[in-house]
């Protein structure tokens, strides 16, 4: 997050992550990361990682190395410049809001698909109070929300990043199991519909979680993703 000034290239931070994770003893990055900055954060798989991301942008990376034949897979966004303007921070902390409290439901007899029903119907409130959606929206809700975050709330994780694809979803969690808990919201810089100074933002947060018997163990707990602790590990690279 403190690589350097803006503007930077997305592949500089593709490298930087690369490098990184292998210093630290990775064998090999997990899938090729996508870092996407402005406007490419929306869209879900974007890998060209080589266009100029500018000040005033965020930054969406979402990467992951594997250690001992386990993988990870992580997402952070945070603003290249070190600072979140009003709405980066507004749309930034609904999609953290909604994150934590679908981790709490990260526990035994819980599934998936059950955590993913708690993040459209959170994520749909939190698209109301932004004013995104009407607040007293009538017509097909979660088709609405959807728009907004076209993708599951998470997916199993060990030995490959989507671990055991034949498993359903539906499945209770038990205890040992890894999964992602990743939720998003994406306006793209053409969505008229949209209020104009959100056009343009995509945030997803992505944390591993492994279940046990008492609270759920966040893997990726180390990551910074409260908005306090990104600044202060952004603003002071600014001035060196």
């Amino acid at each position: 997050m403190f690589a350097r000034k803006a503007p930077i290239s997305e592949a500089f931070l593709y490298a930087k992550f690369d490098f990184e994770c292998r210093a630290r003893g990775a064998d090999i990055l997990a899938y090729p990361p996508v870092v996407a900055g402005g406007n490419r954060s929306n869209t879900l798989h974007y890998v060209k990682n080589n266009q100029l991301i500018k000040d005033g942008e965020m930054v969406l990376l979402d990467g992951g190395c594997e250690f001992s034949c386990y993988v990870s897979d992580i997402t952070r966004t945070w603003p290249i410049g070190g600072r979140f303007t009003k709405p980066q921070a507004e749309l930034y902390q609904a999609v953290l809001d909604v994150q934590k409290a679908c981790l709490r439901q990260c526990t035994v007899g819980m599934s998936l698909e059950n955590i993913y029903s708690l993040m459209l119907s959170l994520i749909g409130q939190k698209l109301k109070e932004l004013g995104i959606l009407p607040k007293y929206y009538i017509g097909q809700q979660l088709k609405a929300v959807r728009k907004y975050c076209p993708h599951h709330v998470g997916h199993y994780l060990g030995m490959d990043v989507h671990d055991t694809p034949d498993m359903s979803r539906f499945l209770p969690l038990q205890q040992g199991m890894v999964i992602t808990i990743e939720p998003g919201i994406y306006i793209p810089e053409d969505d008229d519909s949209a209020p104009e100074w959100f056009r343009g933002i995509g945030v997803r947060i992505e944390d591993d979680v492994a279940i046990t018997q008492e609270a759920p163990l966040i893997l990726s707990a180390d990551c910074p993703k409260e908005i306090y602790d990104i600044e202060q590990i952004c603003v002071p690279c600014q001035h060196t």
